[in-house]
């Protein structure tokens, strides 16, 4: 599979109204630093193996509804979670209530533009070794894991009662999705850029034959082009290096 990879995850990116102070936000939770080469938005590195980087693009998008997609951060002891939850407090994070209920073990968080987030309870055995950003979860159908794990040659790590997941080959972050049924469009929400390994318009031409639909330019000068997968989530991709 990884043979037959034609692009790989630069970035996932926030729709930010304010894209410096939200990185400087999630910069000072995980430690990251800024990237250069950040294709018209602010970049920080994720330093997770699975080598992508947070990207914060400015939009004017105002959020309406529960994010689809959300980073599940992971913890190695009661302490390293509770003092995770004190930072993203004291960096302008507030508490969010996504139906969770008063028993559950993780915490619930919303960033400074109210994207949701998770800080889990140590001893989460499926994201054993995946880093400080453990997961990106995300609401979305059996077809669209399957979608995804083909787009940036990622192997299924999890495939049963149409919930998946895929993983990078070199670990770090999984990407997962629920199955049914679909959260509303948010409006704003987290998406993931990608960077073809060679022909762009031939990378296109492959995603489109899996199952995407182009949508328009991407704007923003650097040529991207925005498509969205069978779900209908927008993602970029990207024609500049």
């Amino acid at each position: 599979m990884r043979g037959a990879m034609s692009s790989r995850l630069f970035a996932i990116s926030f729709d930010a109204r304010q894209p410096e102070r939200l990185a400087r936000f999630w910069s000072g939770l995980l430690g990251l630093e800024r990237a250069d080469d950040s294709h018209g938005s602010v970049a920080l590195l994720s330093g997770n193996d699975a080598d992508y980087r947070l990207g914060f693009r400015p939009s004017r998008a105002r959020k309406v509804a529960q994010n689809r997609s959300h980073f599940d951060l992971t913890s190695s002891s009661p302490e390293d979670q509770q003092e995770t939850v004190a930072r993203a407090l004291g960096l302008g994070a507030r508490h969010a209530d996504v139906g969770q209920g008063p028993d559950v073990s993780h915490v619930v968080l919303a960033d400074p533009e109210g994207n949701e987030f998770c800080v889990l309870e140590p001893g989460n055995k499926f994201l054993l070794g995946c880093g400080l950003i453990g997961a990106l979860a995300c609401d979305g159908s059996q077809a669209v894991g399957y979608f995804w794990s083909e787009a940036l040659g990622w192997p299924l790590v999890w495939d049963q009662d149409e919930e998946t997941a895929i993983q990078s080959p070199n670990g770090g972050t999984k990407i997962t999705w629920g199955g049914p049924p679909l959260m509303p469009d948010p409006g704003k929400d987290l998406h993931l850029d990608l960077a073809p390994d060679d022909d762009p318009q031939g990378e296109v031409e492959r995603l489109l034959s899996l199952g995407a639909k182009r949508l328009d330019s991407a704007g923003g000068g650097d040529g991207a082009v925005l498509m969205a997968d069978p779900d209908g989530n927008e993602f970029r991709v990207l024609t500049h290096r």
